[in-house]
């Protein structure tokens, strides 16, 4: 079987303009699932990063945490739930230049894939809206009772993208030759460095200095203009 380029992208900030966690834990919260007091671990990154004081990096680390604090016991229907009326409520709320790319490299035949470092069970659900042929995202175990266990699985291979990358390209029956990946943190650096066209896509300061090294392609999209640098 003749094997299919792959176009990989990361979607939390690359495609969806927020974080799938982000507006899940908040969902959450609002539905009672988790108590308001665990806003409370990430509250004071978020106003330190709304005002341009803080890291987005020390923000997403402060709402994996309360996530995770909460997250044992919890039914996995009752997150579900959550996860399917974020998707609903908010899968269009994406970058015009990414989400035209994924459009025109599915029209050409590629093999779409999406890594990310929100929960498996709500990336699942945005990559099926946008037309992905396979989507990796943390996966929380839940037990027999149907509820989360607090456990990850495949912990030492999820976080590192390039690893995901190369089991997707075996099992997938894809190349890399002629690959177009997209990423937006350092994160995302490992995975960059094995595509074809390498694309840094509103890139932290980090990725940035790394993508200007390398030559690879620097795109922003700010309101509703699109430009290289």
């Amino acid at each position: 079987m003749e094997k299919r380029r792959v176009a990989v992208f990361d979607i939390d900030g690359t495609i969806f303009r927020s974080s799938l966690l982000i507006e899940l834990v908040e969902r959450l919260i609002e539905k009672d699932v988790f108590p308001p007091p665990a806003r409370d671990v990430y509250e004071a990154d978020r106003l330190k990063w709304l005002d341009r004081k803080g890291d987005y990096a020390a923000y997403i680390k402060s709402v994996v945490t309360a996530f995770e604090g909460q997250l044992k016991g919890v039914s996995f229907e009752a997150v579900a739930n959550a996860a399917g009326e974020v998707i609903e409520e908010r899968c269009d709320r994406v970058y015009r230049y990414t989400r035209d790319l994924a459009q025109d490299l599915k029209a050409k035949g590629y093999y779409l894939l999406a890594i990310s470092h929100s929960p498996k069970f709500i990336v699942d659900g945005f990559g099926y809206e946008h037309g992905f042929d396979k989507v990796y995202g943390v996966f929380y175990a839940s037990g027999p009772s149907g509820n989360f266990t607090g456990e990850i699985e495949d912990e030492d291979i999820i976080f590192n993208k390039a690893a995901i990358l190369q089991r997707a390209v075996r099992k997938e029956n894809l190349t890399l030759d002629d690959s177009v990946i997209v990423g937006d943190t350092e994160s995302d650096i490992p995975m960059l460095e094995m595509a074809t066209t390498s694309i840094a896509f509103n890139p932290n300061a980090k990725l940035y200095q790394h993508a200007k090294r390398r030559g690879w392609k620097v795109v922003i999209e700010r309101k509703d203009v699109i430009y290289e640098l």
